[in-house]
């Protein structure tokens, strides 16, 4: 056993430290962000190892600040040495030098005086001078790992490492919407948010207009006790509407106390605020900032600040939840769409329009499957069997809401044939599928006797019902199963395509649709109105709207 020389300790906490190039260009934003930086600017050459420039308008440093900076152990965020007082991005107290170890750093500060410094550390040497530079502080990285050769042979392609540098600078973009930041990558401009502390300017600069404007802001506060009391929690941000959705959760993004985390809990908190508004194998496009007191937060549990350890987590994520389902409760997710005038082109969303359900005409039905309004100067088109489901679902979601789900006797008893774990799921799983209606046991070989099967409301279920309640409950998302297996019973006694309606009865499903918690999608996600607006017709008719 030997204690290492200083220099290996160095390189240690240098690859700790500095692991790719998205990692650099995290620890600058950081860094210029608890400057008070108004506005960043990121330029990336290649994948990063060539060259990462950061330009900040923060307050900067002086010269003896900035010959310090890149010393091992140095920081200007831990003024009284309390680790449990940091109020900033996180203390680490050796980014700069870290990366100093394994690239050329050249650090030109100026903290509003007359003449700005220059500091440039390569490989142990360090060199002062003064130059000019207005207040703020630009930081240069070029030939990353250029002494770490298997690291930097163990890089992704250039490609590959700016779309992690992208996604982490896109996350403080849409996460500190009132800082204007910009990404440019090989000369050219990737995307730049103009800092007015809108989320949907920022959503409109990192994503594209679809995404901004179909979307909701969310400002809401709530209390949860914090074992020594009750602690305040800000959430805030923006929520896309269930018609934008991505096929992974990265676009789930969520900042704690105003650092972007990987935080698996708070955003499946997200993911269940949206609830059965969203497809099974979707995720939702949202950017939520979470703020908490100090003391209810330790962001200095792992390695590279990716996550923080919040006190009363679940009392957080039940927070958040609410907030995003209350958010989605009051907004109109409708889905626009904007008629193409030829027959090779898609319906494609746009603008929601502002006007509510409440305010809709029946003026007939299409195809035996879609009931049409007008209302104001949008033409509605509803698909009738997945309103008639969410009418059905939320009928049955407050029969069964106090009470355990009534079942119905099958005599003889049904018998089904399932794969093996899910067999065995039965009877780790049998009072949670006896709260929801189930009386079934298995009778070997994979073989599963139901006895009793729910029957809310009179519906009764089919048997095969059983199987999709046992995977929500093995998958665990559903908690008690009760709400995939209502969305599933709402989905039989609903009108099916080719059903005709009279105008009465169009006139009444519209109506009990907009009586509806969520009216503009069915319980399995899928949406239930679509808005023409009518300037879109005139345009394919080459009129004015309005006019003759």
């Amino acid at each position: 056993m030997r204690r290492l020389d200083r220099e290996t300790v160095d390189r240690i906490a240098a690859g700790e430290v500095v692991t790719r190039p998205a990692r650099v260009v995290v620890e600058l934003v950081e860094n210029a962000l608890d400057a008070g930086a108004e506005r960043i600017e990121v330029e990336v050459t290649a994948g990063g190892t060539e060259r990462i420039r950061v330009v900040d308008d923060g307050r900067g440093m002086r010269r003896a600040d900035a010959e310090r900076a890149v010393e091992r152990h140095t920081t200007t965020k831990l003024p009284d040495g309390d680790l449990r007082a940091v109020e900033t991005l996180g203390f680490r107290g050796e980014a700069l030098a870290s990366i100093a170890d394994v690239a050329t750093l050249t650090l030109t500060t100026n903290d509003g005086g007359p003449r700005a410094t220059r500091v440039r550390a390569a490989d142990g040497d360090v060199t002062v001078e003064a130059t000019g530079r207005g207040q703020g502080t630009t930081v240069e990285v070029t030939d990353l790992f250029h002494n770490r050769p298997a690291r930097r042979e163990s890089m992704a392609a250039p490609a590959t490492e700016f779309e992690r540098i992208s996604d982490r600078v896109a996350a403080y973009a849409l996460l500190r919407p009132e800082v204007a930041v910009t990404l440019t990558h090989d000369g050219r401009r990737t995307f730049a948010t103009p800092g007015s502390g809108s989320f949907a300017d920022a959503a409109l600069a990192v994503y594209d207009r679809e995404v901004a404007r179909e979307s909701t802001t969310l400002d809401a506060g709530a209390s949860v006790p914090m074992g020594d009391g009750e602690a305040s929690v800000g959430i805030r941000g923006l929520l896309a509407y269930p018609s934008i959705t991505r096929a992974s959760a990265d676009h789930v993004r969520v900042a704690v106390n105003g650092r972007p985390v990987a935080m698996p809990g708070l955003r499946r908190a997200i993911a269940r605020g949206y609830g059965s508004l969203l497809p099974g194998d979707r995720h939702p496009v949202a950017a939520l900032s979470v703020s908490l007191p100090a003391r209810a937060v330790d962001p200095n549990v792992h390695p590279t600040k990716e996550r923080v350890a919040i006190r009363a987590a679940d009392a957080v994520e039940g927070a958040v939840e609410d907030a995003v389902a209350d958010a989605l409760s009051t907004a109109d997710l409708r889905r626009s769409a904007d008629v193409a005038m030829d027959l090779e082109a898609a319906l494609d969303p746009v603008e929601s329009a502002p006007s509510a359900l409440g305010e809709a005409d029946v003026i007939g039905q299409f195809s035996g499957c879609y009931v049409l309004c007008a209302a104001g100067d949008d033409l509605l088109v509803i698909d009738q069997h997945a309103a008639h489901e969410r009418i059905n679902y939320e009928r049955l979601r407050e029969a069964v809401a106090s009470a355990d789900v009534p079942s119905a006797s099958l005599d003889p008893p049904a018998t089904l044939s399932l794969a093996p774990e899910a067999a065995a799921a039965v009877e780790r799983y049998a009072d949670e599928l006896a709260t929801l209606g189930f009386d079934a046991d298995p009778f070997g070989g994979g073989t599963v006797r139901v006895r009793a099967v729910p029957a809310p409301v009179g519906r009764v279920a089919d048997p095969e019902s059983l199987r999709d309640a046992l995977a929500a409950l093995r998958a665990g998302e559903d908690p008690d199963g009760r709400d995939a297996l209502l969305a599933d019973l709402a989905c039989h006694p609903s009108l099916k395509a080719g059903d005709d309606l009279t105008d009465a009865e169009a006139a009444g499903l519209v109506d009990r649709l907009g009586a509806c918690e969520q009216p503009f999608a069915c319980p399995h996600g899928r949406p239930t109105v679509l808005a023409v607006d009518e300037a879109h017709l005139a345009r394919g008719f080459e009129r004015h709207p309005r006019r003759g």
